[in-house]
């Protein structure tokens, strides 16, 4: 490969940003093409002008993700930690607090005084955070896999916690309130909420991508370029403004439907480059604001709704977590929304209101609507019998990286990001 021209990442999300860093570490010269006017993808922040800071969708960091622990350096994000809890709504309106059942899951479910589960549930916790506790994550996803509800009844649990817990809660993690998610990632992911933290950096989600971005050298990040086709099997990059750059090797890190139209606008290229899936879960975020604090009374919990019809699946109030992201003396609450709900902004907006005000009470009824996310890709789609990795390297100096080609996390795409970088390096 030529050691003059770069080596071109089409697309700036985590995976582009995490082979660009490793590129740069092993001094291999980068350049990053982004379509939009920032870097981060689906991790993104905005900033409204009367001083909110919003995640473009309820996001947290796992700080035992290991490629997190590889590449962040979590002193500088200043990260603010959930309290390893949640609050929740049962079918029947009460409410019901869970301590630890993130970090200590055995602690939390042993109370034989709480209403989640029976005391065969409670043991069958303790059994698998025991047959979890020495296995490695990359041997947990290595693993044959059936969906986790059938993992879940397999192992013995109950209707009851099936639907009162695992479905809320690792209904929210996959945007899958089904439970029709791959059980080796379960296993993974309940793995990564018993050994570690669910945190956000204080100033928002997107402090993540930005601190990779300032490690790259200055001009090595192009915003608001897109790119129109790739030829020469990776050797030239032509932009949607006409211009034509040449390439040492070129890696697709957009997700997996702008990557299949980049690849169909791009005759020659191998057949293999076709993205084995593109289905993605769609989830709808919408932010409140309160006069006062949120009436969560500082618990930095997350809210769970058990309720099965409900629209409001899970509630966070993040200035509890940070007090950055929310101006001073006002609260902020995200409400999110898993699936498709077929209504308009509007229409939302009121059905989260009335159930919102059944949960908190009318006050509810006060809370300022400041904007709402509808992320269509947000996840992709990850079932049993899905590869856990798609093939990274396309042809001699093209390759691809994102979560979309193995399984859906933040870990993902960093380590496919890494892997396309020490493939090129060599």
């Amino acid at each position: 490969m030529s050691d003059i021209n770069p080596v071109i990442i089409i697309g700036a999300g985590m995976a582009g940003l995490a082979c660009a860093t490793w590129l740069h570490r092993a001094g291999r010269p980068v350049l990053l093409l982004e379509a939009a006017d920032g870097v981060g993808g689906r991790v993104r922040t905005d900033l409204t002008p009367d001083g909110f800071r919003l995640d473009r969708g309820f996001q947290i960091l796992l700080t035992n993700y290991p490629e997190a622990r590889r590449m962040f350096d979590y002193g500088a994000l200043n990260l603010k930690s959930f309290r390893s809890g949640a609050l929740i709504q049962l079918p029947g309106g009460e409410e019901t607090t869970l301590e630890n059942p993130l970090h200590a899951p055995l602690m939390a479910f042993a109370a034989l005084a709480s209403p989640i589960g029976t005391a065969k549930d409670k043991l069958l916790i303790g059994k698998l955070v025991a047959q979890l506790a020495g296995r490695l994550p990359a041997q947990l996803l290595a693993q044959p896999a059936v969906s986790t509800l059938e993992f879940l009844r397999r192992f013995g649990w109950s209707e009851q916690i099936i639907n009162t817990f695992f479905k809320p809660f690792f209904g929210g993690v996959y945007l899958d309130r089904e439970l029709n998610t791959a059980s080796n990632f379960f296993e993974f992911v309940f793995q990564q909420f018993m050994q570690g933290a669910a945190v956000v950096p204080a100033l928002g989600i997107q402090q993540l991508p930005e601190q990779l971005a300032s490690r790259l050298p200055v001009g090595s990040i192009r915003l608001n370029t897109p790119v129109q086709a790739i030829s020469e099997g990776g050797r030239l990059v032509h932009l949607a403004n006409g211009e034509t750059l040449a390439t040492a090797a070129v890696v697709l890190a957009t997700d997996g439907p702008a990557t299949a139209r980049l690849l169909s606008a791009s005759p020659g290229l191998p057949v293999a480059a076709a993205p084995a899936t593109l289905a993605a879960r769609v989830t709808t975020c919408t932010y409140f604001a309160t006069a006062g604090p949120a009436p969560s009374h500082g618990r930095r919990l997350l809210h769970l709704n058990a309720q099965p019809r409900a629209l409001v699946h899970n509630v966070a109030f993040p200035a509890e977590v940070s007090a950055a992201v929310a101006p001073a003396g006002q609260g902020l609450v995200s409400v999110s929304t898993h699936g498709e709900h077929g209504l308009s902004e509007e229409a939302l907006t009121a059905h989260l209101r009335t159930e919102l005000a059944a949960w908190f009470g009318p006050v509810a009824n006060m809370w300022r609507h400041l904007r709402t996310y509808r992320i269509e890709h947000a996840l992709p789609v990850y079932t049993a019998g899905q590869p856990v990795q798609q093939e990274l390297r396309l042809g001699d100096t093209l390759f691809r990286c994102g979560d979309w080609t193995s399984y859906p996390s933040l870990n993902a795409a960093l380590g496919t990001g890494r892997q396309v970088a020490e493939m090129l390096v060599g």
